[in-house]
C-alpha cells in the first residue's frame, strides 16, 4: 500500500518542490499536485479530505504520464496556439469563480504570469492526455443488450429521477433602435466624457448613471481581462490607452461607453466604464407586441404552422431550425426545468403541450428589450429513468462507464509495463492500481 502525506495546502506553507515520481520517460512533480489540488478548490469538484483529493490528484497524474508515452509512440501533439488558447479559458473560469485577478494571485501566492507559466505544462499534458483517451475509446460502443444488462445492474435505490423536461420553440421579434435614439444617447456621453476631463470624478459619474448594474456600484470598474474576453470595440479602445486615460465614446453591442485605464498587466487590463444603452421606443416595441399577437392568433387558427412562422418572420438565429431552441449546455433540444430561466419557466408551467404564447416581453442576449412568442412541443414529467422513456440517456451512460472499463484496462496493463518509481520516502496513497508490482 503506497501512501503520500500531504501535510499542507498551497496557501498555508511553502513546500520545496520534489520529484514524487517516475512514470517512463516522465515525472510527477509536488508542485504539479499541489497546482492541480488549488484548481480542484477552485471548482469544488471533489469531496474528501485534502489527503484524499491530493492522493486521488497524484495518481490521476501518473495515468496522465502513461498516456503521455504514449502519445509520444504515437506521435500526438497540440499546438501552442490550443495550449493557450485553453490555458485563457481557464484562468477566465477560475477569475469568475473567485472573484477577480487579484484574489486569484493572492490564493495561489504568485503573480498572473507565473500562474500560466506553471499551469501551461499541465494543460498541455491534460490536452495530450484527453486525445490518447479518445483514441483508445474511438472504436468502444454498446449494443442495446449490453444497455439494457448495465441498466438492470443499478440498484434500484440508485436510480436517477429526471426533472420534468421541456422543448420548447420560439419565435423572436426584436424592434430596431432608431437613429435619434442612439444619437441622443452618444451626445449624453460625450457631455460626461467633457465633464470628467474638466476633473469630475469617472467613479461617481459611473455609480449615478452607468447603466451596467455589475459594475455601477463599484464605480464602473469590471476587474482584469484578457485579450479576446470583451467586446472587441471595447477591448481594442481598452489596450490603446495609457494609465488613467479616458477613451472617446466607444459603441459595442451593448450600447455606448466612456472607458479608462486603470491598470494594465501583460495581456490583462483592468479598466471602469460608464455605459448607456439606447432604448428601443414605445412604438416599435408595440409593433413588434402586435406582429408577434396576430402570428399567434393565425397560428391557433392552423392557417399557419408555428415553424414556418418562425422561418419566416423570427428574428433569432433559431428561426433556421423553426424556432426550436437549443440548450447550451447539452446541445439537445431538451431542458430540464432547473436549466430553464426562470421568467420564462413561470409561463412554461402554465401552458399546455402545444399551446402557443401571448407575446412575452424578455431581454435578448445583448440586454436590448424584445417580444417572443413561444410553445411547448413536448414536456416530460418528472420520472425514475426507465428504459422506454430514457433509452437515448441510458445508452449514453452505459457507453461512458464502458469506454471507463476500457480505459481503466489499458492503465492496468500499461501500468505492470511500464517503469514507474515512486519516492519511498512518501509512501501513504492507497492507490487504486498497484504501480510498484509489487
Amino acid at each position: 500500500m503506497a501512501m503520500l502525506p500531504f501535510l499542507c495546502n498551497a496557501q498555508e506553507t511553502q513546500v520545496i518542490d520534489q520529484v514524487v515520481a517516475v512514470v517512463g520517460k516522465n515525472i510527477v512533480m509536488l508542485s504539479d499536485i499541489e497546482n492541480q489540488y488549488v484548481q480542484y478548490n477552485l471548482q469544488g469538484g471533489f469531496q474528501g479530505s485534502p489527503n484524499d483529493m491530493r492522493c486521488a490528484i497524484f495518481e490521476e497524474l501518473m495515468f496522465q504520464k502513461l498516456m503521455l508515452n504514449q502519445a509520444e509512440l504515437d506521435s500526438i501533439e497540440v499546438s501552442d496556439d490550443q495550449v493557450e488558447s485553453e490555458l485563457e479559458r481557464r484562468l477566465k473560469y477560475f477569475i469568475a469563480q473567485i472573484g477577480s485577478q487579484e484574489r486569484l494571485e493572492e490564493y495561489y501566492g504568485k503573480s498572473i504570469k507565473e500562474i500560466k507559466d506553471e499551469l501551461r505544462r499541465l494543460v498541455h499534458d491534460g490536452m495530450i492526455t484527453e486525445q490518447v483517451q479518445e483514441d483508445i475509446v474511438k472504436n468502444v460502443s454498446v449494443a442495446p443488450v449490453e444497455v439494457r444488462r448495465f441498466f438492470n445492474s443499478l440498484p434500484a435505490d440508485s436510480i436517477p429521477t429526471i426533472e420534468t423536461e421541456y422543448e420548447i420553440s420560439q419565435i423572436v421579434k426584436n424592434p430596431p433602435i432608431s437613429i435619434e435614439e442612439k444619437l441622443k444617447v452618444k451626445e449624453r456621453m460625450i457631455e460626461f466624457r467633457k465633464r470628467i476631463l474638466k476633473g469630475e470624478n469617472f467613479s461617481t459619474l459611473a455609480i449615478l448613471y452607468s447603466e451596467d448594474p455589475g459594475s455601477a456600484k463599484k464605480g464602473g470598474e469590471i476587474g482584469f481581462y484578457g485579450r479576446g474576453e470583451l467586446a472587441p470595440e471595447y477591448e481594442a479602445a481598452a489596450f490603446n490607452l495609457k494609465e488613467g486615460e479616458i477613451s472617446d465614446v466607444i459603441e459595442t453591442k451593448f450600447g455606448f461607453h466612456i472607458i479608462q485605464l486603470i491598470e494594465r498587466r501583460g495581456d490583462y487590463v483592468n479598466t471602469r466604464h460608464i455605459l448607456l444603452t439606447p432604448r428601443v421606443p414605445i412604438e416599435s416595441l408595440e409593433k413588434a407586441y402586435n406582429t408577434l399577437d396576430s402570428l399567434a392568433q393565425l397560428i391557433r387558427d392552423d392557417s399557419l404552422t408555428f415553424e414556418a412562422a418562425a422561418a419566416r418572420f423570427s428574428d433569432d438565429k433559431t428561426k433556421t431550425s423553426g424556432g426550436v431552441m437549443i440548450n447550451p449546455n447539452t446541445g439537445s433540444p431538451a431542458f430540464e426545468a432547473s436549466a430553464v430561466d426562470r421568467q420564462l419557466l413561470f409561463v412554461v408551467n402554465r401552458l399546455q403541450v402545444g399551446e402557443v404564447s401571448t407575446p412575452l416581453p424578455f431581454k435578448d442576449a445583448d440586454g436590448k428589450d424584445a417580444y417572443r412568442l413561444i410553445v411547448i412541443k413536448k414536456k416530460t414529467e418528472a420520472h425514475k429513468a426507465n428504459l422506454d422513456d430514457d433509452y437515448a440517456r441510458i445508452q449514453e451512460w452505459a457507453l461512458g462507464d464502458k469506454k471507463n472499463k476500457v480505459i481503466e484496462e489499458w492503465i492496468a496493463n500499461k501500468s505492470k509495463r511500464a517503469y514507474v518509481k515512486i519516492n519511498g520516502n512518501l509512501f501513504d496513497c492507497d492507490f487504486k492500481f498497484n504501480w510498484t508490482n509489487e
